[in-house]
């Protein structure tokens, strides 16, 4: 019964809620003089909003800062101590190394292979099949794509049959092949496999994004460049890669701030363990299975500040593209 009643809250009173700080507000604008209700209606529209911002956003994010300077229980102010034991904590060093594998390989993967792949099934007449099928694992949740890729990396140790998908390939098809256990002590090998993983999902984001930039390029300038004797590969260089710099800007930075904040795979596929931690994961121990709310507060800061100015280059990009518009 509380469910249901949480449902029609949800379903015709958040609605109706809205609908009727739109009326009234409109009713309340129309009593004042015309000059003040343009002025006030902008903020009228915007104050549902930012009371969103500020509840979910910047309030936790200023309570998440205090309590990084508080102790484990968030009973006393210890001040910068917080910091100074996750920056010597052998566990976070890991984590802090392994996300800049992250940042490094996993946008340089799947920014170029969604280039290559939206350059490439531009080409063909089963385009939209093709993009619909590596467009698809986008579908699958983070929690179960992590799943699917741990009975792909599955080890048995010989003689036993290998029921990993990746193993039982490699002893088919390479003669004498010694199967891999993936995800175990295999350090950075069991990274970049997290890697791939995370790879597999986004690639298709990326080539979708791309393609539909790739479809904007003016026919002309192919035309044009072919008339002037340039070569695919010319026209590849200097108009194709050209025209698509701001999309791919927003593309990488978009990878750039999931790999710094990447958490689903790594505690799916290894849970941290085997030197593949990430700040994320650090974070999600300290918090629930250590209780250390300070320490997790401070790991959670520190993430936030990797990932601003990303997010802030990103807007500055978007700010760039309107001014030359």
């Amino acid at each position: 019964m509380e469910r249901v009643l949480q449902a029609v809250i949800v379903a015709i009173g958040i609605p109706a809620a809205t609908a009727g700080f739109i009326v009234l507000g409109e009713r309340c604008l129309a009593l004042l003089p015309g000059r003040s209700s343009n002025a006030l209606r902008p903020w009228l529209w915007l104050t549902p909003g930012l009371a969103f911002l500020l509840t979910f956003l910047l309030y936790p994010s200023v309570d998440t800062l205090v309590l990084s300077f508080r102790d484990a229980r968030s009973t006393m102010w210890v001040g910068l101590q917080n910091y100074r034991v996750i920056f010597t904590d052998a566990a976070f060093l890991t984590a802090l190394r392994n996300n800049a594998i992250w940042v490094v390989a996993f946008p340089a993967a799947t920014v170029l292979l969604g280039i290559a792949i939206a350059i490439l099934v531009d080409r063909v007449r089963y385009e939209n099949t093709a993009k619909a099928l590596i467009f698809l694992p986008m579908a699958i949740s983070f929690v179960g794509a992590g799943v699917i890729w741990r009975f792909m990396y599955d080890y048995r140790p010989p003689p036993l049959p290998q029921t990993g998908t990746l193993n039982a390939f490699l002893t088919w098809a390479i003669p004498g092949f010694q199967p891999q256990a993936w995800l175990v002590n295999n350090p950075p090998l069991n990274n970049l496999a997290l890697i791939a993983a995370a790879v597999w999902l986004w690639t298709g984001f990326c080539m979708v994004v791309i393609s539909a930039s790739l479809k904007g390029i003016p026919v002309e300038l192919f035309e044009a460049a072919r008339v002037d004797g340039a070569s695919e590969v010319q026209v590849l260089r200097h108009v194709v890669l050209p025209s698509l710099s701001s999309t791919v800007a927003v593309v990488l930075t978009t990878m750039i701030i999931f790999a710094l904040k990447a958490f689903d795979i790594v505690y799916v596929m290894t849970n941290g363990n085997f030197d593949t931690e990430v700040i994320a994961n650090r974070m999600y121990k300290e918090l629930f299975n250590v209780r250390d709310f300070g320490r997790a507060s401070a790991i959670a800061i520190v993430l936030l500040a990797a990932i601003v100015p990303v997010m802030l280059l990103n807007i500055r990009r978007f700010r760039q593209q309107e001014e030359t518009r």
